[in-house]
């Protein structure tokens, strides 16, 4: 039977008025940007963005159907919400490049690790929107979890806009930028520590007598499912614990063993230790 082609009716963007820059469309930068089209937040002529090299420019335009280039001046200009995506090292140039382009009416949105609101606030020279983010890797797969902060000059809206964004990549929360590096140091941090506990998780199965695959597969879904418990019922996670805890059971002895082993206390201190390292990248 031949295939009737159907013409999908056009849906509207959710934010048709604001024009967006991305000026750094690397890794995160992308994985946003892609967000913004995929749940339509943004239409495809309503962003630009930038990267280093005019070829992967060409390559990126015609992938993303955006307009991409090597213009961070023109790309700031002509938008409204300004997302800027360079590493941290980068960012004093950029705001140089772009200082001409800013205007009170702009918001700026950095993702740029350490790097505080102020210091781009004065980078731009006038009183501007500047919001700060931390997201992480998992953001890739819609399953990111970011903190977002307010500069001095933010408004609701503009902040509402903001967690928006982040939101198209997982789930956003909003602190003061005082927390920001711990924000780092747990959630931007914490999939790596993640993925040493499914590792050993997998070890212990291989080491019992699963195959190494499923065993893999076995860990990674039992810590999706138990972080899934967490945030879809809301509840402590000391009493999901206890509910898989019955009494003289296997899981108290396992649990004895974290205990000892002094689990609790080294991912307390990987996160203390993160936190510190996040501070002194943002005292420079």
């Amino acid at each position: 039977m031949a295939e009737i082609a159907v013409e999908a009716a056009a849906i509207p963007a959710q934010f048709p008025n604001v024009r967006v820059a991305v000026l750094g469309a690397g890794k995160m930068g992308g994985i946003l940007l892609q967000a913004f089209l995929k749940q339509n937040l943004f239409g495809a002529d309503q962003i630009r963005a930038t990267v280093g090299h005019a070829e992967r420019a060409v390559v990126l335009s015609s992938q993303w159907g955006v307009d991409v280039s090597t213009d961070n001046l023109e790309a700031a200009r002509q938008s409204d919400l300004i997302l800027i995506g360079v590493k941290p090292f980068q960012v004093p140039d950029l705001m140089k490049q772009i200082k001409p382009a800013l205007t009170q009416a702009k918001t700026i949105v950095s993702i740029a690790a350490s790097v505080k609101t102020r210091a781009i606030e004065e980078a731009a020279g006038l009183e501007i929107a500047v919001l700060r983010a931390m997201p992480n890797t998992p953001s890739a797969l819609g399953a990111g979890a970011a903190g977002l902060c307010a500069g001095r000059f933010v408004k609701p809206e503009q902040l509402e806009l903001a967690q928006r964004i982040f939101e198209t990549v997982g789930r956003a929360v909003i602190v003061d930028e005082k927390h920001m590096d711990a924000v780092t140091g747990l959630s931007a941090s914490g999939p790596a520590y993640i993925y040493i506990i499914i590792e050993a998780l997998a070890e212990a199965g291989v080491k019992v007598g699963l195959p190494r695959d499923i065993a893999t597969q076995l860990a990674a879904q039992t810590v999706f499912g138990a972080g899934k418990m967490v945030l879809e019922t809301g509840y402590h996670p000391a009493l999901l614990k206890d509910a898989v805890t019955t009494p003289a059971g296997c899981t108290i002895d396992g649990i004895l063993e974290l205990e000892e082993g002094g689990l609790r206390v080294t991912l307390i201190k990987a996160v203390m230790r993160a936190t510190e390292r996040a501070k002194q990248l943002a005292a420079g």
